[in-house]
């Protein structure tokens, strides 16, 4: 049987029918990533689709009215620069890896308006770090691309990040990119129009349906490192949010209510490796982020990973990676 989804019609509670059109602003910034930015917008256009009615309309934003490249080449044409683009109910920013780095004062300036307004704002992948700079995500828990949240911790270590796919909390909402963004969506559909249009959406994209938190806690770290035992999983996440403190096997263990010997097998069976031994990579694996996304000292990029010298924590890292960490620095 042939589906056409553009036939299908989903009745909205009257709940759940806003009196106005929710419109989106999309703000994009060169490099900006083409899966995270289609992840915004094609929901949008199935659940007016599925709706049988206009629920969403949007906008693009360029810093200025010239084309904006994409990070895989391809260019997209803003209806609108910051200096004349309208006011929107939900303001989504999309930009590339140097999202740290990136000034633009006057892009601020129309956010402030924005948010004056009323609006909510959001962002995708790497994006966060622009509004953590400019104090916008004060007070909210957020997400960001899981490489980039090494420095994010370190650069912003009173804001509550979480490891998340996405994050709503308030007028606030964040992703950490690709499909992550589908995810958020979907969510935000769900919530303006209800649980059965969400469901269509995902359906049109031949996606799952939302989530669980638990699963959406643990789903990067699955889709990331390959590993499906979830007492592996739970371990892992440990690990990542304590490379600091360097918490003992035993002691991990304890934790996850199993005896060491079982979390030794399950390691060994799922990654290969021992438990300690993948600590061990993970914390040089966040000291190379750190080393490559952040201005931290060699020396304090050391301890933030639970290396108690510089002189051992350079010889483990010569070890994992080949080079030195001053290395990564210079090149």
């Amino acid at each position: 049987m042939i589906r056409t989804y553009a036939k299908i019609k989903i009745s909205l509670p009257p709940a759940q029918q806003p009196r106005e059109v929710i419109k989106f602003a999309i703000l994009i910034f060169p490099g900006f990533p083409m899966m995270a930015f289609s992840s915004i917008i094609e929901p949008l256009r199935a659940a007016n689709t599925l709706a049988g009615r206009t629920c969403y309309s949007w906008i693009t934003v360029g810093l200025t009215g010239e084309s904006v490249r994409a990070s895989n080449g391809i260019h997209i044409e803003p209806d609108y620069s910051v200096r004349t683009a309208p006011l929107a109910d939900r303001v989504v920013l999309s930009s590339g890896g140097d999202a740290d780095h990136l000034i633009a004062e006057e892009a601020l300036a129309w956010i402030r308006r924005n948010l004056r307004a009323d609006a909510q704002l959001g962002s995708v992948s790497d994006a966060a770090f622009f509004l953590a700079r400019a104090g916008l995500l004060d007070g909210h828990a957020c997400t960001l691309h899981w490489i980039s949240q090494p420095a994010f911790q370190e650069a912003f270590p009173d804001l509550d990040l979480r490891r998340d796919l996405y994050v709503i909390d308030r007028k606030r909402f964040t992703s950490a990119g690709g499909v992550g963004a589908l995810d958020m969506m979907l969510d935000l559909i769900g919530r303006d129009y209800g649980a059965e249009l969400s469901a269509g959406v995902a359906e049109w994209f031949v996606h799952s349906p939302l989530r669980s938190s638990v699963d959406r806690k643990l789903m990067p770290l699955r889709l990331r490192t390959g590993v499906h035992d979830e007492l592996v999983l739970s371990a892992i996440a440990i690990m990542e949010d304590e490379v600091e403190d360097r918490l003992s096997i035993a002691g991990l263990a304890r934790r996850l209510s199993v005896s060491p010997d079982k979390l030794e097998r399950s390691f060994r069976g799922e990654v290969g490796v021992s438990p300690g031994t993948y600590y061990r990579t993970t914390r040089l694996r966040r000291a190379h982020d750190l080393l490559a996304h952040s201005t931290l000292p060699v020396r304090e990029v050391a301890l933030s990973c639970g290396f108690w010298s510089v002189s051992s924590f350079s010889r483990a890292f010569r070890e994992q990676y080949g080079y030195t960490p001053r290395a990564v620095r210079a090149a």
